[in-house]
């Protein structure tokens, strides 16, 4: 079994599961202020010590988790319901005005960079978890367009999709029952690298503060909140730190590994 497949779904399922917990059991209550606790180190009864107003890291680390990993989510799950039919259809249409104003259609969105549309978003209709979901979500329809396109189309080319014309069977047949499932794969892998961007982007917006709200923990808004403590307070940064870190390298190394395993080229190459 390949390693990096290994190493990301240990790493990803470890975060995941976290978050997971953090809704039916927490160390100590997030919301909870204990001013003289604030600022403990690592170690005893707070393992990973508390924030300048004494609330434990360790539970707030697990909630903020699970508040990122809810938002890349469903921003990821707006995307494959909108992206992946487009996509289909754009494939199916081939030069037709309908591909032409799907493809333009997705290169508008593209040409906005995604943090810029997030901020955009965030900053008109007001900083909020909703609306950093349904920023991301946006970015994420071409990005599953393109993908389930560029699958699509050479696929429309080969002897079994013909077969399958020829016994009468319709274009939007065709795409649901024989084109998507070979492009699942891709759209795996994908997946798994948007999902990844997703948590990026959610900490990056609540970092500026356009993000998820008080009092709701966010590892974006721990960093920012550690900003002035770093000198005398370290920890307040390096555990949301790592705590990102870990969430997104376990999402890249298996989408690495998802993409070595379901590519038969590669497959083939190491035989």
């Amino acid at each position: 079994m390949r390693r990096t497949l290994v190493l990301g779904a240990i790493l990803s399922a470890f975060f995941i599961l976290l978050a997971l917990l953090s809704l039916v059991w927490t160390p100590f209550d997030h919301t909870s202020l204990n001013i003289p606790d604030k600022l403990q180190t690592p170690g005893g009864t707070h393992i990973l010590g508390t924030d300048h107003l004494g609330r434990d890291i360790l539970s707030m680390i697990m909630v903020g988790a699970r508040t990122s990993i809810a938002v890349a989510a469903v921003a990821l799950a707006i995307g494959l319901c909108f992206g992946v039919p487009l996509g289909l259809i754009a494939a199916m249409r081939k030069g037709g005005w309908l591909d032409e104003f799907i493809m333009r259609g997705n290169d508008i969105i593209f040409a906005f960079p995604l943090l810029v549309m997030a901020i955009l978003i965030t900053a008109v209709f007001g900083p909020s978890a909703i609306n950093a979901i349904v920023a991301f979500g946006i970015f994420n329809i071409p990005v599953f367009a393109r993908v389930t396109r560029g699958g699509a189309l050479p696929l429309w080319e080969r002897e079994f999709i013909m077969a399958a014309q020829v016994a009468g069977k319709s274009r939007v047949h065709i795409s649901i029952e024989h084109i998507l499932p070979n492009v699942l794969n891709l759209l795996i892998v994908q997946g798994t690298v948007q999902f990844a961007l997703g948590i990026q982007v959610e900490a990056a917006l609540s970092f500026v503060g356009l993000g998820v709200q008080p009092p709701t923990p966010s590892l974006g808004r721990m960093l920012a909140d550690a900003q002035t403590m770093v000198g005398f307070a370290p920890h307040l940064a390096i555990f949301p730190g790592l705590a990102i870190i870990g969430i997104v390298l376990g999402l890249n190394l298996l989408g690495d590994g998802l993409r070595d395993a379901l590519d038969p080229r590669l497959q083939r190459q190491r035989t």
